[in-house]
This record gives structure tokens, C-alpha cells and sequence, in this order.
């Protein structure tokens, strides 16, 4: 049978090409642990599931059994995050190789995510990949449609200018999983901080790091 053609690989942003996804959870259990409450980065990465700070805040109010104002809680977790971010945010294991790797396969590549464009950038520029995307970002807030649905997902396509059936969608959350398959390409799940939440699809292949993805490129 002949091996299917991929020209193009959509990425999600944090927690696939860089390591945010770690550092928002420790970021939770120092904000959160200054409160008094007694989180453990485990307790945290087995409930997180990205989304909206104010979601994501509200959720870790309901493990920690507590109550605090929200807008606040937001402005120290924002500090916080900052900090650790300006220090410790990387890309993810296998990203850049395998981003080297498309290059010399003259794979194109962008990024799809549920953040405003000018955050996108920053995650990507603390990591040192802004240089790669120029150019090739997607913001859901640009398509005025989030993950889960799978708006953002053809839109990336349709501005690279490549037919869904040729691209590829890499994402660690269950919502962007579900984003791509609904949006109709082979899509991929790099292993999770928390459990895949059942999500089974058989279009979906989950990878530990994304060099793994290598082997069903090229």
C-alpha cells in the first residue's frame, strides 16, 4: 500500500512544541500553597487540562477545597507564572530535532492554539523557536473559534495552503485531540501530564516525545 503524503504539521503550542504545561502546575501549587492549601505538583497535573486561567483557576479552587476571589488569584498567578517562565520554559523533548527534520523533508509547519497571538509568540520566543513560526501562527481568537472545535484546525490548512487529507495535527490536551480529529487529519496526542480522559479515536496515536513522530513522516 502506498504510504500516505503529509505536506504540512499543525502544532499545538504549549505542552507540544514547549514546556509550559509543567510550569503552569507548579505555578498553581506555589500561588495556591501561599493561600495554605497543601497541593503537590502531582495532585495538580492530574487534574489540569489547560484552557482559560479562569477555568483552570476555579477547577484548582475545587481540588484545594477553597474559595478566593478570582481577579486576584489571576494576578499572582500571572506573576508567578512569569517568573518561572523567564527561567525554566524549553521546548519539549524532540521538538526542535524533529522541526529540523521537516525542514530538511521541505515539510511546512505552524502553530494552532486557543492563546491570544501575542502570548503564542512569547511562549515560542522564551524557547527559542519564535524564529521558526514566523509567519505561521494561528490564534484561535484570529479564527474566532477554540478547540474543541476543529474551525481553528482547517483554517490552519487553509491558510498553508494544503489540503486536510496532507495534514498532520500534534496536540497533548484531550480538547485539541478531539479539535483535530473533528477537523478530519490524522492526528496525534503526545503523552499527557494527566490521563488521556478516555478519549479513544482510532485516528489518534499517542507519542512520548515528538521525535517519535519522525517514523510516520518521512
Amino acid at each position: 500500500m502506498k504510504k500516505r503524503k503529509f505536506s504540512c504539521v499543525i502544532f499545538d503550542c504549549e505542552g507540544t512544541l514547549v514546556d509550559s504545561e509543567r510550569l503552569c502546575c507548579m505555578a498553581l501549587v506555589q500561588v495556591f500553597n501561599e493561600l495554605g492549601a497543601q497541593l503537590t505538583l502531582h495532585d495538580v497535573a492530574q487534574h489540569f487540562s489547560g484552557g482559560k486561567i479562569a477555568d483552570i483557576l476555579a477547577d484548582t479552587l475545587e481540588l484545594a477545597g477553597m474559595s478566593a476571589d478570582l481577579d486576584l488569584l489571576e494576578v499572582r498567578y500571572r506573576q508567578v507564572l512569569e517568573s518561572i517562565f523567564m527561567t525554566q520554559l524549553k521546548p519539549m523533548p524532540g521538538s526542535e530535532s524533529l522541526l529540523q527534520q521537516l525542514d530538511q523533508h521541505h515539510i511546512e509547519y505552524c502553530v494552532a492554539s486557543n492563546a491570544p497571538y501575542e502570548k503564542i509568540v512569547d511562549s515560542l520566543s522564551k524557547a527559542g523557536l519564535a524564529d521558526r513560526f514566523e509567519g505561521k501562527i494561528f490564534s484561535a481568537f484570529e479564527a474566532n473559534s477554540w478547540k474543541p472545535e476543529p474551525d481553528l484546525i482547517r483554517y490552519c490548512a487553509m491558510n498553508m495552503g494544503f489540503p486536510l487529507e496532507e495534514c498532520v495535527y500534534v496536540d497533548d490536551t484531550a480538547k485539541g485531540v478531539k479539535a483535530g480529529v473533528n477537523a478530519g487529519v490524522v492526528t496525534f496526542q503526545l503523552q499527557p501530564l494527566s490521563p488521556l480522559n478516555h478519549f479513544n479515536h482510532p485516528n489518534v496515536r499517542l507519542l512520548s516525545h515528538l521525535d517519535e513522530l519522525m517514523g510516520h513522516l518521512f
